[in-house]
């Protein structure tokens, strides 16, 4: 049997989270029902009169000039429309990154991009974000590991699951480090919308001829049900692509496009968006009150994006021990930092609705008390 790097934050997820009372694990925001996305006899009338034959392989024209829009001197030809970003990074993977050569991803990171070059024999290697300086990246280190062999950086801008955010010096600098290589830069920016104060991240596209975007409904928008998700790249990459996503999908659903292009028509975007915010940030303040009332057993760094907390325990338990006793003793499921590259931490979600999140918190807190105290760090 070939050996295979398993996809373990994913397959904790799928295991677990239809057995427990309270599910912080996923990575979205409080799940937008579809009626936003109709708010009128106009949009409904176009909705139930769709006929259900395949869409345009490459994603509806419709929905990608939606999506080119929100993107420097960028067209539809320029845009991908695949099932969700998991299917754009595989794609690309599958097509940038030949067995041998080098890949750099963030760390902590989601670690989808770095199992799938692993799977195909690539050299791996991460760059840290620093927690003792609010998780901002380490640039010096990723230059030091880029030599001759580098094929492609991996950035996740604002970052799953710390939430950092680029400064613009950082992003100028990565896009310094990636040119002089001639590495292929990918953004993944699928928490873009998701700042806490509204100030929408900067895209990398556009800021090198070898940068390729990612993006999807399913963080931001609360739209991980439509499983739609994109790729923008010069028109000769994203054909590359396109190759592979008739090999992989065919195609996407017709009504996930036409609902996915109503979710980035305005005003029914500033709407999901402001809905998703008050989400977040009212989450937020329920969980600071809760870390703040647990006399230091909790430490975490609130990020300018994303709903997610990234926090250390005061335990000695690794973070696959601290999430199993969550799991199994408060009902609750988060996802342990290993699984990020990151030991020691657990990534929650605060997004999920104030009652929801408050009955979790409150579930998780004895539990908590408990690990700290038998296993003191």
């Amino acid at each position: 049997m070939v050996t295979w790097q398993q996809f373990e934050l994913e397959e904790w997820q799928s295991t677990y989270e239809q057995t427990v009372a309270f599910n912080l694990s996923d990575s979205t925001i409080d799940p937008v029902p579809t009626r936003l996305l109709v708010p009128g006899d106009a949009e409904l009338t176009e909705l139930l009169d769709t006929e259900l034959y395949y869409p345009e392989v490459n994603g509806e024209r419709a929905l990608r000039e939606r999506i080119a829009a929100l993107y420097p001197a960028t067209g539809a030809d320029d845009v991908l429309v695949t099932v969700g970003a998991s299917e754009a990074n595989a794609a690309i993977v599958d097509a940038l990154c030949p067995s041998g050569r080098r890949v750099h991803v963030m760390e902590p990171g989601y670690r989808q991009v770095w199992g799938l070059a692993r799977n195909k024999g690539c050299d791996v290697v991460g760059y840290p974000l620093r927690p003792e300086d609010g998780w901002r990246p380490d640039l010096d280190a990723l230059e030091a590991s880029v030599d001759e062999t580098s094929e492609l950086i991996y950035v996740c801008n604002p970052n799953n699951p710390a939430g950092y955010v680029l400064t613009e010096a950082e992003m100028d600098r990565i896009v310094s480090i990636a040119e002089a290589a001639g590495c292929w830069l990918v953004a993944d920016e699928v928490y873009v919308g998701s700042e806490h104060d509204g100030r929408r991240t900067p895209t990398f596209v556009g800021r090198y001829d070898k940068v390729i975007g990612v993006n999807s409904m399913s963080k931001s928008y609360g739209l991980s049900g439509l499983r739609i998700g994109w790729v923008v790249a010069s028109p000769e990459v994203i054909v590359a692509l396109w190759r592979r996503h008739e090999y992989a999908t065919i195609a996407t659903g017709r009504l996930d496009n036409l609902l996915a292009r109503l979710a980035l028509t305005p005003p029914i975007t500033e709407t999901v968006l402001d809905r998703n915010r008050t989400a977040m940030n009212d989450g937020w303040a329920i969980f600071e009150k809760w870390f703040a009332g647990l006399d230091g057993l909790v430490q975490v760094h609130r990020p300018p994006a994303t709903p997610l907390a990234f926090l250390r325990v005061a335990t000695s338990l690794g973070s696959v021990a601290i999430g199993e006793r969550i799991r199994e003793e408060a009902s609750v499921l988060g996802c342990p930092g290993v699984f990020f590259g990151c030991e020691g931490y657990l990534r929650i979600n605060v997004g999920f609705g104030v009652e929801y999140v408050a009955d979790a918190l409150a579930a998780m807190e004895p539990v908590v008390r408990t690990m700290c105290a038998e296993h003191p760090a």
